[in-house]
């Protein structure tokens, strides 16, 4: 009787068991089910915006009221609107990616020209490692697929003819042949050489895509610019994880500079440009790391800065503008470090307009300062700080005195009084440097990386649309970070081009300027 009960006891007991489980198997499943609800809904979402994005473009592209815009202006227009669409098809071709074979039905490929013939050609031959099958006998070559590349070093075209032999075993009547080498465009002709170079051009150099048609027309081939413009928008869309990347990178150091230049932004719809804004953020100018993010946005918003510094502690040097001041005060996890140049710039504006003398005692003053930091340049941070207490701790306390005096003298409201205000506001920013030597009197380090926006503007004169403006700022922060890290960007480009397409995505980070090493040649 007893050992009947307590059977009964183990089996109702297993029953709870198993019950347990069961209730927990369908709660993970339910979870995962809902997980992928959510992951469908938003693919779908996705998918509608990126097929009303696209409608619209194209009725820009093609209505008529694009002729609107005439001459050099039309023709940077064409080039961003084609640039953002084959951006839009690439990021709509890889959300709908088929989970069913039968439904990958391939694209119909337009059918181009050949490469002309009186172009140099480089063979590229793609064997199979061994030439015996598995079955143990020897493979026979009965053919062979060739495709042809166009290839660009700086002036010259010549054409790399990929040469895949097509090898046989009559034992066991199977074929081996090399797989098409993986491409940052799908069944593209562009190298990464010549895609490089167009990036460079256009983002570097600021060459818009029309001058590239004619600077390849005299190498040998002109390209067209709706071509130009697609490889342009689908090398944005595959670089942009690096980019994502470098941004995760950027945001770990403990010292970032900020600044923001305008650039103007068309508006298809209206016909006109209005002001927008890139945003740039680099790691501190004596951090180990350096690297530089571009952030494209309609507006000068502080939200922009809030949104991008979002969950992140530390030093941040910028100027005075309002929209970083948000970020700052009791109990903010981000201390504001002021830019000595800034304060330096109102002094000497101030001299060149009445050869003010109390200005010009200023900017000796503050000259003072920066013979201590050029003293300082190469040494480490520990010293630097060492040798800023012993020279420039008792200059500051000179400065802050002669600047209070100065300021009693001076009317309010004056340009005098302007820039004697601007250094007694902000002196506990400005002078915030000295205690640590790890960072920077000014905000020139990255005011250097900006510069090549306001050149820039002159050749492209306006960003086509949003897109254009944040697929330029993701671009020009891979050079100017390769820049920084003492790279030719033209080399890094081909390489990380040529890598990417097979290149794992957990360990991208191996891509990014301040890690890259070129790939050992075989």
């Amino acid at each position: 009787m007893t050992d009947t009960t307590a059977l009964e006891k183990m089996d109702a007991q297993a029953l709870r068991s198993l019950a347990r489980q069961l209730l927990e198997t369908v709660g993970t499943q339910s979870k995962a089910l809902d997980e992928r609800a959510i992951e469908i809904k938003d693919k779908e979402l996705k998918i509608a915006q990126l097929t009303h994005e696209m409608a619209l473009h194209r009725r820009w592209r093609f209505d008529k009221r694009s002729e609107q815009f005439k001459g050099l202006q039309g023709s940077l227009f064409e080039e961003t609107i084609d640039a953002d669409l084959a951006a839009m098809q690439t990021e709509l071709e890889d959300l709908v990616k088929p989970e069913d074979p039968k439904q990958d039905k391939p694209r119909t490929q337009p059918k181009r020209n050949p490469l002309p013939a009186e172009l140099p050609r480089t063979d590229i031959f793609h064997e199979p490692a061994h030439a015996m099958c598995g079955c143990g006998c020897a493979l026979k070559r009965i053919g062979q697929d060739v495709s042809e590349k166009l290839h660009y070093t700086p002036g010259v075209f010549t054409v790399e003819r990929h040469i895949r032999g097509r090898w046989a075993c009559v034992q066991c009547e199977s074929i081996i042949q090399q797989p098409v080498p993986a491409q940052v465009i799908d069944k593209s002709y562009a190298t990464p050489s010549l895609l490089a170079h167009l990036l460079i051009s256009k983002f570097a150099d600021h060459l818009p895509l029309y001058r590239l048609e004619q600077i390849y027309g005299r190498a040998g081939l002109a390209i067209p610019r709706s071509t130009l413009s697609q490889w342009v928008g689908i090398c944005g869309v595959r670089l942009q994880p690096l980019v994502d990347a470098l941004r995760q990178a950027v945001l770990t150091q403990d010292v970032l500079h900020a600044d923001e230049t305008p650039v103007k932004l068309l508006k298809p719809g209206q016909g006109k440009t209005h002001k927008a804004y890139l945003w740039a953020y680099a790691s501190g100018r004596f951090e180990p790391m350096q690297a530089v993010i571009y952030e494209f946005s309609e507006n000068r918003s502080g939200e922009n800065a809030k949104t991008f510094l979002n969950g992140w502690k530390g030093r941040l040097v910028c100027d005075y503008y309002s929209g970083y001041q948000g970020l700052f005060g009791e109990g903010k996890a981000i201390i504001e470090i002021g830019c000595l140049a800034h304060a330096r710039r109102k002094f000497h504006d101030l001299y060149e307009a009445n050869k003010s003398e109390i200005a010009q005692q200023a900017l000796t003053m503050i000259g003072f300062l920066y013979d201590v930091e050029h003293e300082a340049r190469d040494m480490t941070p520990e010293d630097r700080g060492r040798l800023r207490q012993q020279k420039v701790k008792p200059i500051l306390r000179k400065m802050r005195a002669w600047l209070v005096l100065q300021r009693t003298k001076a009317t309010d409201g004056t340009a005098l009084a302007r820039a004697l205000d601007y250094s007694i506001k902000r002196w506990g920013a400005l002078t915030r440097y000295v205690e640590d030597g790890r960072l920077p009197i000014d905000n020139n380090h990255l005011e250097t990386r900006i510069r090549p926006v306001a050149t820039g503007r002159n050749n492209w004169q306006f960003m086509g649309s949003t897109r254009a403006g944040k697929r330029a700022a993701a671009i020009m922060s891979l050079v100017q970070s390769a820049k920084l890290n003492g790279l030719d960007p033209y080399a890094y480009l081909v390489d990380v081009l040529e890598r990417l397409p097979t290149h794992p995505n957990q360990c991208i980070q191996d891509l990014l300027p301040q890690n890259w090493k070129p790939q050992a040649q075989s």
